[in-house]
């Protein structure tokens, strides 16, 4: 019944689509193609991370819905050029899934003892597709469009498993040490001799790359982190902006003291 409910709801959500797109369908949605929904879906996704971060399982399905949304109407627009349809996305990713996991879905597949063991075998069935593509570079598949952050961390891990990486944690941590004292030299001597833009600029992205490297070999995602620290941020400022607005106040009316204690209150009430 489940399941009936789910194509139903799936074909609805195709046609009214198709029906958007039609003859007598919405203007805004007529105009538009694969370009021009590339930033509406990119918003869509930050906001199903949100929700996700905000542990809010409301919002959760309503942006899984929005999201979705974005995948029915490139689909379409596919469609309509007799590429693909969603049927082909949804057996495409089926028959991927099925594939790259052999332990699962194959009787005579292989037997894996942990998480690692996967990820491993799946990395390696990867390669086995990269290379029927005739690409040679370990980075071809890191989308040229992620975000610097989360670009660093592919690169590493990329270059991590064919053996250039440290070996150990404390060599991460020297590493960090070591971008850092450079970037504080380089900190001096603008503040002695006058800007380099280019020069201090290319130590702080040397100084955030060990950092994401540190992160990578603690488990920990720095894209995620930072999310998680903006959306603190976002919150103790917030409680600032309604604290001083009960007293008549904006920030701009406020001092730095004063914000200070507030920001304060709102890590007590965390």
């Amino acid at each position: 019944m489940q399941s009936k409910s789910l194509t139903d709801e799936i074909g609805k959500l195709q046609e009214v689509t198709a029906v958007l797109r039609g003859e007598n369908g919405c203007p805004w949605d007529k105009e538009q193609d694969h370009q021009t929904l590339v930033p509406y879906l990119i918003e869509e996704s930050q906001e199903v991370i949100e929700a996700i971060l905000k542990n809010d399982d409301e919002l959760l399905k309503e942006e899984l819905g929005d999201l979705l949304f974005q995948v029915v109407f490139h689909a379409r627009l596919a469609e309509e050029r007799n590429a693909f349809d969603l049927g082909d996305v949804a057996k495409g990713i089926s028959d991927k899934l099925i594939f790259r996991h052999p332990h699962v879905f194959k009787p005579e597949g292989p037997a894996f003892s942990s998480s690692q063991e996967v990820l491993e075998n799946w990395e390696k069935i990867k390669d086995q597709e990269k290379k029927k593509s005739n690409d040679s570079s370990i980075f071809s598949n890191v989308p040229e469009n992620f975000s610097s952050l989360l670009k660093a961390e592919k690169y590493q891990k990329k270059a991590a498993k064919v053996g250039f990486d440290w070996k150990n944690i404390s060599d991460v941590q020297g590493k960090v040490r070591e971008e850092m004292e450079e970037f504080l030299a380089e900190f001096g001597r603008v503040q002695a001799n006058g800007s380099n833009q280019v020069r201090i600029e290319e130590e702080f992205g040397d100084l955030l790359f060990s950092l994401v490297n540190l992160g990578r070999h603690l488990g920990i995602s720095s894209e995620t982190a930072l999310t998680r620290t903006n959306a603190k941020f976002k919150k103790r400022f917030q409680y600032i902006e309604k604290t001083l607005q009960t007293r008549g106040k904006t920030p701009k009316d406020s001092d730095l003291e004063e914000m200070d204690r507030l920001w304060d209150e709102a890590k007590k009430n965390e």
